[in-house]
């Protein structure tokens, strides 16, 4: 008996909690990272400069505006 009231309170407690997510792509991100290495590898995935700039640090590239972006509400 309990758990027939203890359940559904603890499912609605937890519905806003789940929330919608939206997938993101290489169009949501202004910057890549075009890898250093053999590879020509291509990661087009941030928001910032300074954030593709930490992630080659070390291992070599180069950052340049995505060719990609459309700017927009992200």
């Amino acid at each position: 008996m309990r758990w027939q009231l203890i359940f559904p309170l603890l499912v609605a407690g937890f519905i806003p909690l789940a929330g919608s997510a939206q997938a993101q792509s290489a169009y949501s991100y202004p910057w890549c990272a075009l890898y250093g290495d053999r590879s020509g590898a291509t990661s087009c995935y941030f928001a910032t400069y300074e954030q593709c700039r930490a992630t080659l640090s070390g291992i070599g590239g180069t950052c340049i505006r995505s060719p990609y972006y459309r700017g927009g509400a992200r």
